[in-house]
């Protein structure tokens, strides 16, 4: 089965591959089918919530490529924050640039947000929310992810993307930036997201 995976995002896809691939899954990325970036997509990530943004990437790109298609959105969640940077997760810090120059700046705003905080008040969860459509007129099939942790004050390990290096995993204890891609595929928020979406296609063929 070929499987549209709707992100640009380097990271993401290659956490997208490590997950479907092996499940026996054709994954293909945007570009991979010469759909090239454009203004529209700007405003697909504008919802009040991840499966609202979710929903309307997969609509966007089923319906101009035709095939099974499945979207992301993301975010970590800091508890004292009141839940940010939430759905803004990657525009937080309202930089632009290449992802690292982007990530660099949300970590940095982070940081100042949580200066002098302690215990409780860095507590911190990852969600995921996966929306899948068979084709474009489909019924959206929702799945979801989360994993909890706390946000550290320095960063800590070179892997991973977005906030990895300062969120440490309650799971592993370690952070995301220490993980090796095994093992936070294991706990991630996307990866038991897209393992619930794997499970779902395979019993759907079976």
């Amino acid at each position: 089965m070929k499987l549209l995976a709707a992100t640009r995002s380097a990271g993401k896809q290659r956490e997208f591959r490590r997950v479907l691939e092996p499940a026996g899954l054709e994954v293909v990325f945007p570009g991979d089918v010469g759909l090239h970036p454009t203004g529209a997509e700007d405003a697909l990530e504008l919802g009040l919530s991840f499966e609202a943004n979710a929903r309307r990437k997969a609509e966007h790109f089923a319906r101009l490529s035709g095939l099974p298609t499945v979207a992301d959105d993301s975010g970590l969640e800091v508890l004292s924050l009141g839940g940010a940077p939430g759905v803004r997760s990657r525009r937080w810090a309202g930089a632009s640039g290449s992802e690292a120059e982007v990530d660099a700046a949300n970590n940095a705003e982070l940081v100042r947000r949580l200066a002098g905080a302690t215990g409780p008040r860095r507590a911190a969860r990852y969600r995921c929310v996966l929306v899948y459509l068979s084709d474009p007129g489909a019924v959206p099939a929702v799945f979801e992810g989360s994993c909890g942790g706390r946000i550290l004050d320095a960063p800590r390990g070179e892997g991973g993307f977005g906030y990895d290096p300062y969120f440490e995993s309650e799971q592993l204890g370690k952070t995301f930036g220490e993980a090796s891609a095994q093992e936070k595929d294991a706990v991630s928020h996307r990866g038991r997201a897209l393992r619930a979406l794997v499970q779902a296609l395979v019993g759907s063929s079976a």
